[in-house]
């Protein structure tokens, strides 16, 4: 029992690949939303600091 040349695995056939500018969108989409997330979740611990260090009032 013989195989056919490409029967297993990827070696028959070619995945189309994105364009470089495709690519390059959506790592810097990626990036944004990092430091997007980054600068929200320092201005919580910042603001969350500054509450416990108020003195409460009541």
């Amino acid at each position: 029992m013989t195989r056919s040349p490409g029967a297993c695995g990827f070696n028959g056939h070619n995945a189309p690949v994105a364009s470089s500018r495709l690519i390059d969108a959506v790592a810097a989409s990626l990036a944004i939303g990092a430091f997007s997330l980054c600068l929200v979740v320092g201005i919580t611990v910042l603001s969350i600091k500054a509450s416990m260090a108020m003195p409460i009032i009541g």
